[in-house]
């Protein structure tokens, strides 16, 4: 009996704790068992690789028992005009954007739409018996195909082991099966729909058997297309009415509204170790500034722009077993399955939505065993560390950076400037 009751106190300091953070205020480092002369050391770092010009600036953020313990901005905004970046600029996230269409997925797998083991041909036809490639010709595009042994499944996507390709950063020959077919890579498509791109996608041929790989690729796009499929609502909405407002991220759009054109980060590119602001399209016919654009093309991969404020109150609702600002959004239990390794024989820790550190790869970094993470290409990062309540994140944009190091060394110095 003594023993029962001892856990059922400890579970129900659990849900105490995971209630108890319903909105970040900031706090001295000390108070949440941060040492403020260690984390200093982070203020170094990031200022320097401003003076180097090897970043044009950078937010950083550090949230611990739902405390902000660190919350700094350095350099500039644009490195041209020298204008000074500010805390709560916004930037383009790109791949950021999966996991909260992860999210998305796994509330209307709550309300009981689907399956995670649906073939997703029950939804979108158009994925109905699927081919692998077999034979691709550069010469002339052309290829032959084999029927796939399976066909695609809702936990396919989320895991990225449905076989499906990336455009513009994929492999050569899908790079180029979807460049003729006019699949575009989710960002920047301003002037096209989601679902007749995804239909579309779904007359090509896989990489792999489904289920046989881990292949990064347009898998959370077409998990945004069933979104709106399941829900009746446009991507967009469903983001706005059933996560951001709740969660209270109100500077996260996939095209931001007027008044809040002044508040983008430029664009940078890199050259030779040097950053320079990008004025032309740095693949296809991308426009820098697709944020500002009017768009219609809600891509659930890589579409959104956000602030580093906004992404840690959604990474704080994980942290809370699925509840933050006073609603829940998700069961603890579906929090739990989320951040299991679901490819244990692909020696790909990733779960449903995340990256993950398991006892496999736990060697590798500081992070606890549990922690979730991931980043977007224009140089911005994350992650969540359950054990110690700890979120990072750290943004700065600038496509095809040569200093991703810098990401890397923001995580160590985090973890080092812990001193309870």
């Amino acid at each position: 009996m003594r023993v029962f009751c001892l856990a059922l106190l400890l579970s129900t300091a659990q849900v105490l704790c995971a209630q108890s953070v319903k909105n970040f205020s900031e706090s001295k480092p000390e108070d949440a068992g941060f040492s403020t002369a260690r984390l200093a050391r982070i203020d170094k770092l990031l200022q320097q690789s401003v003076d180097d010009q090897l970043i044009p600036g950078a937010v950083g953020m550090i949230v611990r028992n739902g405390k902000i313990v660190y919350y700094k901005a350095f350099g500039y905004s644009d490195i041209e005009t020298k204008t000074p970046l500010k805390r709560d600029d916004i930037f383009r996230i790109a791949s950021q954007t999966k996991a909260i269409t992860s999210l998305a997925v796994m509330m209307l797998w709550e309300e009981g739409k689907f399956l995670l083991d649906d073939p997703i041909s029950k939804f979108i036809p158009e994925f109905k018996n699927p081919k692998v490639l077999k034979n691709f010709y550069f010469e002339d595009t052309t290829y032959t195909t084999v029927p796939a042994t399976r066909e695609i499944t809702v936990r396919h996507l989320l895991t990225h082991s449905a076989g499906i390709g990336y455009a513009v950063i994929g492999s050569p020959d899908f790079r180029a099966i979807y460049a003729k077919a006019g699949i575009p890579s989710g960002i920047g498509n301003d002037r096209d729909v989601l679902a007749d791109k995804m239909k579309k996608l779904g007359t090509m041929p896989l990489k792999h058997n489904p289920g046989d790989q881990y292949t990064y690729g347009l898998n959370t796009d077409v998990l945004g297309y069933l979104v709106e499929i399941w829900s009746g609502m446009s991507l967009d909405q469903f983001f706005k009415t059933r996560i951001f407002d709740p969660l209270g991220m109100k500077d996260t759009y996939f095209y931001l509204p007027q008044n809040k054109h002044n508040r983008l980060v430029t664009l940078h590119g890199d050259k030779d170790g040097k950053v320079f602001k990008m004025k032309s399209a740095p693949y296809d016919a991308l426009d820098p500034d697709y944020p500002k654009l009017d768009g219609k093309y809600f891509s659930g991969g890589a579409g959104l722009s956000s602030t580093v404020e906004d992404y840690a109150k959604f990474l704080q609702l994980f942290l809370n077993g699925g509840q933050f600002n006073g609603v829940r959004l998700l069961s603890r239990k579906t929090v739990e399955m989320m951040l299991v390794d679901q490819l244990p024989d692909l020696n790909t820790e990733f779960g449903l939505g995340f990256g993950l550190e398991t006892t496999k790869n736990d060697h590798r970094t500081p992070m606890s065993v549990g922690s979730f993470r991931w980043g977007g290409a224009f140089s911005t990062q994350y992650w969540a560390d359950p054990k110690e309540k700890l979120i990072g994140v750290i943004y700065t944009n600038i496509y095809e950076s040569s200093n991703e190091h810098l990401l890397e060394k923001f995580k160590d110095l985090t973890y080092q400037a812990i001193n309870d």
